[in-house]
């Protein structure tokens, strides 16, 4: 892994989502075990294929998973917001990272060795618990994704897409806003389209008022609206 250590700065992991719920004495030695790192925009935190094996805690800050293909392209398809777990599938069965992730603002990371978090996880059935429900979660989104690029037009995937990172930003009722906001390019990579596709579709949305693209922010004006698109787009 790449990054500089910080002297352990005062941080909790209270906010990382497979220990909500965890007793504080255990989240305490949980993070007796955890180094802390801190990374740049664009800084890489894993590599794909790599054959680290830490399992890592965002605390702050946002970052993407990405596969570069043969040629080189980056292919991102996920977004990663402060709570997220990631690592976890090479801390767990020993196999090279499936994917890189990268940072996209500055990141705040705890990270735990592979051998520590197994040790967790036979001690702590709250956090083995938690871990399964993180699972589970990712199974289902995997699933919603499959379903989309099999069955949705172009549009839909674009609109599911936007609707996904609104879930991940920050909410003021029915507004939503994703800071940054991914470029066109971005958002074609995970929708299996192109940048000119992405261009129509967000513009589109916007002069029906459901969203504004504000320089390097996405403000999602009636997350209802679109979640009501998406839904409809589901059921034809």
């Amino acid at each position: 892994m790449a990054g500089s250590k910080t002297a352990q700065p005062r941080y909790s992991l209270e906010s990382v989502t497979i220990f909500r719920g965890v007793p504080s004495d255990t989240l305490e030695r949980v993070k007796r075990r955890c180094t802390c790192h801190g990374y740049g925009p664009r800084e890489s935190i894993i590599d794909h294929l790599d054959t680290s094996d830490d399992v890592c805690f965002l605390l702050a800050g946002n970052a993407r998973v990405t596969i570069r293909s043969v040629d080189g392209k980056a292919v991102s398809f996920r977004e990663l917001a402060p709570g997220a777990t990631f690592g976890e599938y090479a801390a767990i069965d020993g196999r090279p990272r499936s994917a890189s992730v990268e940072a996209r603002t500055s990141c705040l990371v705890a990270s735990m060795a592979a051998a520590a978090f197994r040790e967790i996880l036979l001690a702590e059935p709250k956090v083995a618990e938690s871990l399964l429900r993180h699972f589970v979660a990712e199974i289902r989104e995997l699933t919603t994704r499959v379903y989309e690029f099999s069955t949705l037009a172009v549009r839909y995937r674009i609109q599911a897409e936007v609707l996904r990172l609104a879930s991940l930003s920050t909410r003021h009722g029915n507004i939503a806003n994703v800071v940054p906001a991914p470029t066109h390019a971005e958002i074609a990579s995970r929708t299996s389209t192109h940048r000119e596709a992405v261009t129509r579709e967000l513009n589109r949305l916007a002069k029906i008022g459901i969203l504004e693209q504000r320089n390097r922010e996405l403000w999602i004006t009636d997350v209802q609206r679109l979640a009501a698109l998406v839904h409809d787009a589901g059921s034809e």
